[in-house]
């Protein structure tokens, strides 16, 4: 089985984590049990998550000339991720501030920092993407970043795989490149005004969708007539940060190694649910033996 090569593009945060009995609601003050201070970011979540299924990944990203940014390169290179590209922007690197309720649910309140910045592929950055087996990008990094990142990868015959989150419109020429959509109901909606109840319009934008359904599993189609739903694999939730960057990563691995797209949605659905049985974004992304473990074929 060959090793795939996956390009992420996207952001790198420091995410300051706090855990409480519940989330406070607005203007409530609540005390909390734990906090760490780990590296996030939707971008380099995947590109770790990558590697950890069994891929090789170079992360193409921006990080700040604050002490966050040489502590979120180191730990992001540490993890196995090719970092040669990441570039370092004067300023303050993103930030995410998560707060974890006790039944695992989340609240994220992100700044972009250098993020923001991340304009304009270097010749560099473009021959990562040409050179990937599949390239992943997300929507926390300026959409014209992303947009030009896939019109390059579909040029080169790279597999382009978008996971449109956070909730936003996407631009015509970012769609048209996209090869696969993997969005939650909250992105499905924004995208076409639709949740759950009408997956099939994601078709009408891409020819291949995921929508992830939490603890309902996900819904698989593409326009060959395919509608497939995936159960839920069944765990106990710690937190749920990162479990979609687990899931879209672990898509990417098993779509270019070679599994047929639903048997690559329930070896993804597993990674997520391995995801979630640990406190934390980076460090709760799944190794490719926990996948394995829960992973269920298709019957």
């Amino acid at each position: 089985m060959q090793q795939t090569r996956v390009a992420v593009v996207g952001s790198a945060n420091m995410d300051l984590v706090g855990t409480a009995p519940a989330l406070p609601r607005p203007g409530e003050t609540l005390l909390g049990s734990d906090f760490v201070m780990l590296p996030g970011g939707k971008g380099a979540n995947q590109a770790i998550a990558a590697v950890r299924a069994g891929g090789s990944c170079v992360f193409l990203g921006a990080i700040g000339s604050d002490a966050f940014g040489v502590t979120l390169k180191a730990r992001i290179t540490a993890a196995g991720v090719d970092t040669g590209q990441l570039r370092v922007v004067y300023g303050a690197s993103g930030v995410a501030l998560v707060m974890v309720g006790a039944e695992g649910e989340n609240a994220i309140l992100v700044t972009p920092g250098a993020n923001g910045a991340f304009v304009g592929l270097t010749e560099g950055e473009l021959h990562a993407v040409r050179e990937a087996d599949v390239l992943v990008a997300q929507l926390e990094v300026p959409v014209e970043t992303v947009t030009e990142a896939a019109v390059a990868a579909r040029d080169a015959g790279t597999r382009v795989i978008l996971n449109a989150a956070p909730a936003r419109q996407v631009p015509a020429d970012l769609l048209a490149a996209v090869d696969l959509l993997v969005v939650n109901e909250t992105e499905a909606q924004a995208l076409t005004g639709r949740g759950r109840d009408e997956p099939a319009a994601l078709l009408d934008l891409v020819p291949r969708a995921v929508l992830t359904l939490g603890a309902q599993g996900a819904w698989y189609g593409d326009r060959d007539g395919r509608s497939v739903h995936v159960p839920p694999v069944k765990v106990e939730a710690v937190d749920s940060t990162a479990a979609g960057d687990a899931f879209t990563a672990a898509l990417a691995v098993a779509w270019g190694e070679g599994r047929e797209l639903v048997d690559a949605v329930h070896w993804a659905a597993a990674a997520g649910a391995a995801c979630v049985r640990r406190l934390g974004a980076s460090v709760a992304l799944p190794r490719r033996v926990e996948i394995d473990e829960l992973y269920a074929p298709p019957a």
